[in-house]
């Protein structure tokens, strides 16, 4: 989706160096956050996360448009409302 009206932000909950390793590995290119960091809450605490990957899709307004595990399903959604922003 690049030059697209959109942004993927990643929560990983694995060791910060075994994150580190998959981020280069795999050339991840997104802005992502360590999920438990000492002394602060647990980003899945406050978002009610029960299974990895939990993937949230939120609209322009910031309402969840989708939140589940399925990626092709978040994809569609998330295409769907880039598609929707380009008609208005």
């Amino acid at each position: 989706m690049k030059d697209k009206p959109f942004s993927l932000v990643g929560v990983n909950s694995d060791k910060v160096d075994v994150a580190k390793d998959a981020i280069a590995r795999n050339n991840l290119n997104w802005r992502s956050f360590q999920n438990s960091v000492e002394g602060r809450p647990a980003i899945s605490d406050d978002w009610t996360v029960e299974g990895w990957p939990t993937i949230v899709v939120l609209d322009a307004e910031r309402r969840v448009r989708y939140r589940g595990h399925d990626g092709y399903a978040a994809t569609d959604v998330a295409k769907r409302l880039v598609e929707e922003m380009a008609t208005d």
